[in-house]
């Protein structure tokens, strides 16, 4: 069954939440039922493959032995070589699932959610090196962690910190109340964006355009409204997944972290990552930019740190790109996010000294214009269709 696919998923978790919503509502701790739910939910998700549940089983063993062992570890010692491995060996699976397709080879780890587990697992071993986590972590609330079935597929990627605060937390009858509202808004939010117009823009526009465009438009026009077209079905498709997986999150009383705040009104293009995908984004930003740059600051092996920087999104902007996949497109769709952040930040520091873009409501519309058809096209390349 596939998460937020159909009504009956919906219908299904809705039965099962029942005891969760009337335990809140009293002020009443759900988080045992609701580690029975994720089991029923998970088995409801991954049942119908059994290659696909044995991944999942496998991986999630795997990761946390890694990540106990390590903690572990890191109580003891504080190696690098010993860090590094543990991040490799980390991410190893996910790698796979990327390049042995290519190969024309089988890989043992391709079940629906492998990046998004990836990510909260690395992140528990980064935190551990970084000694924000120096208390043995519970195998029952780590796996319940990784496998949080609301964000198990698509995201948002949560931190285990602000999780497990949430997860040790019982809210008031009170709290529980918006928690309860705050979440079914998200789901008809989700409803609205994924089943009503990322329906309606994916049946009567990207598909009916590349069939009618010579009837109405110019090939040019017809390319040109597939962008916009595309951009928008992007937005509502993915944003409509992430209401849903944050509504059922505060449902269960999990704080979820939003992924999107209005990114089509971005003023440039670095607000723009401010708003889009903002967990994936955030989680790139903190993991391998920031780590990146205090890496090559230290180790002085550049002396200028605009060049470390921009090296930096290089970076970060690449393997966000690969993430996606190893087509030339997504490579290439990193990438050129890369030269947009790179050109705004050398515009940004010139007209410090210039001073001769002022900040009112004229230039901020201005900017919001420029930076929705500058993201519209970067989607335009993730499409594939640029030739």
């Amino acid at each position: 069954m596939t998460p937020y696919g159909n009504i009956a998923f919906f219908l299904i978790i809705g039965l099962l939440l029942l005891p969760t919503i009337l335990l809140g509502l009293r002020g009443k701790s759900a988080k045992h039922y609701n580690l029975l739910v994720s089991l029923i939910v998970l088995a409801l998700i991954f049942g119908h493959s059994l290659n696909g549940s044995i991944s999942l089983i496998l991986f999630t063993v795997f990761q946390i032995v890694l990540i106990t062992a390590y903690q572990r570890y890191r109580l003891q010692q504080n190696s690098g070589p010993v860090f590094v491995m543990a991040v490799l060996l980390s991410i190893l699976p996910l790698v796979l699932v990327k390049i042995l397709p290519i190969l024309g080879l089988h890989h043992l780890f391709g079940f629906l959610g492998v990046s998004y587990i990836t990510f909260k697992a690395v992140q528990m071993i980064l935190e551990t090196r970084d000694g924000l986590m120096k208390e043995k972590v519970s195998i029952v609330e780590l796996a319940y962690f990784l496998l949080f079935f609301p964000t198990v597929s698509s995201g948002p990627i949560d931190r285990w910190r602000r999780f497990t605060k949430d997860f040790h937390s019982v809210p008031s009858s009170e709290d529980y109340q918006k928690l309860l509202l705050s979440g079914i808004n998200y789901i008809f939010v989700g409803f609205l964006y994924k089943f009503i117009l990322a329906y309606l823009i994916y049946n009567y526009t990207l598909i009916y355009l590349p069939n009618h465009t010579y009837n109405y438009l110019t090939p040019f026009q017809g390319q040109l409204a597939y962008m916009y077209m595309y951009s928008f079905y992007l937005f509502f498709d993915f944003a409509g997944y992430s209401a849903f997986a944050v509504g059922v999150s505060r449902i269960m009383g999990i704080q979820t972290p939003i992924n999107f705040n209005r990114p089509f009104a971005s003023r440039n293009i670095k607000d723009f990552w401010n708003r889009w995908h903002m967990s994936l984004s955030f989680w790139f930003r903190d993991y391998v930019y920031m780590r990146f740059v205090l890496w090559m600051t230290k180790k002085k092996w550049l002396k200028n740190k605009f060049a470390i920087s921009y090296i930096g999104f290089f970076l970060l902007f690449f393997l966000m790109g690969i993430w996606h996949g190893l087509e030339w497109h997504f490579v290439v769709y990193g990438l050129y996010h890369a030269l947009l952040i790179i050109s705004f930040d050398k515009f940004e520091r010139w007209n410090k000294k210039h001073k001769l873009w002022p900040k009112n409501k004229w230039t901020h519309a201005i900017g919001v214009f420029i930076t929705f058809n500058a993201v519209c096209f970067g989607f335009y390349i993730f499409s594939g269709k640029l030739f």
